[in-house]
């Protein structure tokens, strides 16, 4: 390992890396977002339009050519648009950074050689670039929620908290895939695959209530499940998550992340000779 990586000998080597590179993290980040939208007609803008387009085209099948899943009970703050566009952010968040993990490390070869650059930070500048979207994203909804619905409830300032162990356990996934994804060519057609089912097999476009009840334990299988649930917790129905699970989840998340950066330190010194 480099002089510019940080040991990562405790959990702790996590936040250790984020602060220590924190303003690099952020220029590359910013620069990522940039380069995507350059050169196009309407810019960043695409950040606001593109999940607009997919929320109708889902919408549209799973409400008017498919019944909607999702029962709103009268008087609830919320509708079946919303309720598929809070998941689909919360989806997207964790899809935006593990699909593109696989070559993450290939698309940046340049740094792969310099003995001074941290590879390890590739993983946040990916999640800070998800962060701007979802950020966008979010924004856009809560003008949406405000049109339709009026004012949300005021659990909505716990959806940060919600949506933490998202972010870590992401940042494991990624790691650990970008490490792979390195001597592992055929791994990005795989996880893109293995996205799309977690898409599906989550509760995004229905309740968890929806699936019977003998094979419901599938969808706990999917990582995402319990955020999913409980985002539309804080930001639909005012309920307060249970702490002690959230708290216990967070940490589960924060363990894999921890593994993750582990394993990408450990298999780093190969990169160079497989590139």
């Amino acid at each position: 390992m480099s002089d510019a990586s940080i040991s990562p000998v405790s959990p702790i080597s996590i936040l250790r890396l984020t602060v220590r590179y924190r303003t690099l993290i952020l220029r590359l980040a910013r620069r990522e977002v940039e380069a995507r939208y350059r050169g196009s007609l309407l810019g960043i803008f695409w950040s606001v339009l593109t999940p607009l387009l997919m929320v109708a085209a889902y919408s549209f099948v799973f409400s008017v050519i498919f019944q909607p899943r999702w029962q709103v009970p009268p008087g609830a703050n919320a509708n079946f648009v919303l309720l598929l566009y809070s998941g689909l952010l919360v989806f997207n968040l964790f899809a935006e950074s593990v699909a593109r993990a696989p070559g993450l490390v290939m698309e940046n070869i340049s740094y792969v050689k310099k003995v001074v650059f941290p590879l390890e930070i590739l993983p946040l500048v990916a999640m800070v670039s998800a962060l701007v979207n979802f950020s966008i994203g979010f924004f856009v909804m809560m003008v949406i929620y405000a049109l339709m619905l009026g004012l949300p409830p005021l659990t909505i300032f716990l959806l940060p908290i919600v949506v933490l162990p998202v972010i870590l356990f992401t940042l494991g996934f990624t790691w650990m895939l970008a490490a792979l994804g390195v001597f592992l060519r055929d791994l990005r057609h795989v996880v893109a695959v293995l996205v799309t089912v977690l898409l599906f097999l989550g509760p995004i476009f229905y309740p968890v209530a929806a699936v019977p009840e003998k094979i419901r334990f599938v969808l706990y299988l999917n990582p995402l499940t319990p955020a999913l649930e409980m985002s539309k917790d804080v930001l639909f129905w005012g309920l307060l998550p249970d702490f002690w699970f959230l708290a216990a989840t967070i940490l589960a998340s924060w363990a894999l992340a921890w593994l993750g950066y582990l394993c990408f330190a450990r298999l780093r010194p190969g990169f160079a000779d497989v590139v």
